[in-house]
């Protein structure tokens, strides 16, 4: 998961506007896992469109979007490198050096 000002940097390449509140309002630390509770996207995308605009409420879902990317992400590369470790570890897979 991208920091908030990761978030921002890709909001302003991406839309000319970093979304600063839209960022820093996700990932506030006291409701961080509550605002990134995918069941409630419609509710927390009205509020930034009613508050912000509708490229706001994007924003919102782009940055739940890159979370999960990288959360993911990080979970495909762990669970690939345990499997090889396994795999060398009865030959059925040979490291680079033999």
């Amino acid at each position: 998961m991208p920091p908030v000002h990761k978030h921002l940097e890709i909001s302003a390449r991406r839309t000319g506007n970093p979304y600063k509140e839209v960022h820093e309002w996700i990932d506030h630390p006291d409701f961080k896992d509550e605002r990134h509770d995918i069941t409630r996207v419609l509710e927390f995308a009205k509020v930034f469109t009613e508050k912000f605009g509708e490229e706001a409420a994007q924003e919102y879902v782009q940055h739940l979007a890159d979370d999960l990317q990288g959360k993911f992400g990080h979970l495909v590369e762990d669970v690939q490198a345990m499997i090889d470790k396994n795999l060398m570890y009865f030959g059925a897979k040979k490291t680079g050096a033999d």
